[in-house]
């Protein structure tokens, strides 16, 4: 069976469940947790995918690349998911929760690449426009890229304003040269 399907069905079943319960944002941040561990210790797909490890092991490490204390919620899913011989796509069943969990709270990612540290106060301005433009909640990233020498950009779903002084540099020297 295709993994794509596989994780959404498992992600789904979870997130009808978590919001059944309420629990959904715990579970949510759960999720986004784990996937994290996936990305930052690249061990932990090898550990959970050995079939010499036993589930028990394996069921120690998912919960404990889930957070402190993962919600009686999880700790079933994990045990579902081990007891079904699914590990190896729990990386996916959480990105496919974290999808899923965005696309029903209608959650957008957004991005302010400045070229020095802006204050807290002009990163909530910004996060609020881009909310009252979207008409949703906006899980807001800062990053801090000297090399655009000035100005910013702002990027959220599929929509990118560039107002960096290198881009407008960069458009003078395409002028000049034509």
């Amino acid at each position: 069976m295709d993994i794509g399907v596989i994780s959404v069905r498992y992600a789904r079943a979870l997130l009808k469940s978590a919001t059944d319960a309420g629990k959904e944002d715990k579970v949510y941040q759960e999720m986004l947790t784990l996937a994290k561990s996936y990305l930052d210790v690249p061990l932990l797909r090898h550990t959970i995918d050995n079939p010499m490890l036993s589930k028990d092991k394996k069921e120690a490490l998912l919960l404990t690349a889930c957070g402190e204390r993962p919600s009686d919620l999880t700790k079933a899913f994990v045990s579902l998911v081990l007891k079904e011989d699914r590990e190896n796509v729990a990386q996916f069943m959480a990105n496919s929760y974290i999808t899923l969990y965005r696309k029903q709270k209608n959650v957008i990612r957004g991005k302010l690449t400045t070229a020095a540290r802006v204050s807290a106060e002009t990163e909530q301005k910004m996060r609020q426009m881009v909310e009252s433009k979207t008409n949703g909640t906006v899980e807001f990233e800062t990053e801090v890229n000297p090399d655009i020498i000035g100005g910013f950009i702002l990027e959220y779903d599929t929509y990118r304003m560039d107002a960096s002084v290198k881009s407008k540099l960069n458009s003078i020297l395409q002028t000049l040269k034509k």
